[in-house]
């Protein structure tokens, strides 16, 4: 269910975007690492994505813009807590767009779409944290500082994307209030399962990032899931490795 825009009540203060990094109470449910990450954003007006997220949560900006991501990385070690990791079912690639949103002031990330090349982790994605995974193929090539990543959804709406960077080899980590910090340290995940709003807590150590120079970008994605294509030039960010707990979904704010 979407809903129209309507005002905010409670928005996310630096001190909520601060205490959401902290580690959850209890255990893990599954364990992940992620690398080789690039971080795609576009400029947006709240009100054009308003009508696309699930009634509940608002759009989260960052003085006073939204933004849309498209995210290519890789992941290894996937595996459930106390299981060992399995090569052919623990190590794929992973393509996502994503928004920013919050519920009544807790920050995180709702997706529009995610792609994997692994089915059975798609399947148990689907299943278990109602996430809009579909199945894809895709190519990662790593030689030194250049990522080149292909990718082609094998499920419809099809959808494809293909695109070419180089990392910064120096590191840096994001400082709060920038937009570095409000882009990449997210620590939840909100979603929507017949009516009713989950969300779902992670923990890794701070992003480590490299400035990025995006070679060529070419992508259906937007139209695929429906979200008004953007314009002018994205910000580009690199990101990895970080190793990253998952805790189970939960109904309503994490």
């Amino acid at each position: 269910m979407k809903r129209s825009m309507t005002p905010l009540t409670t928005e996310p203060h630096l001190e909520d975007r601060i205490e959401i990094r902290r580690r959850p109470d209890g255990w893990p449910i599954m364990y992940q690492s992620w690398g080789s990450l690039l971080f795609i954003h576009w400029l947006y007006n709240a009100e054009e994505l308003a009508d696309l997220i699930p009634k509940g949560l608002s759009i989260d900006t960052f003085e006073g813009n939204a933004y849309v991501g498209i995210t290519p990385f890789t992941l290894w070690n996937v595996r459930p807590i106390l299981t060992p990791p399995l090569p052919w079912l623990s190590e794929f690639n992973e393509l996502n767009v994503r928004t920013y949103v919050h519920l009544d002031g807790e920050p995180g990330v709702y997706f529009f779409s995610l792609d994997a090349n692994r089915i059975l982790p798609v399947l148990a994605a689907r299943n278990f944290f109602h996430l809009p995974y579909k199945a894809a193929e895709i190519e990662l090539i790593r030689e030194g500082r250049w990522v080149d990543y292909r990718a082609e959804r094998t499920e419809k709406p099809r959808a494809a994307f293909a695109a070419r960077w180089m990392e910064d080899p120096e590191i840096f980590h994001a400082v709060p209030n920038s937009l570095e910090f409000f882009l990449t340290e997210r620590y939840a995940l909100f979603t929507e399962h017949e009516g009713e709003l989950y969300s779902c807590r992670i923990h890794h150590e701070a992003w480590p990032l490299r400035r990025a120079v995006l070679e060529y970008l070419d992508t259906t994605l937007f139209e695929a899931d429906r979200i008004p294509r953007p314009t002018g030039d994205p910000f580009v960010i690199a990101g990895g490795p970080v190793h990253v707990e998952v805790w189970p979904l939960e109904k309503g704010k994490p």
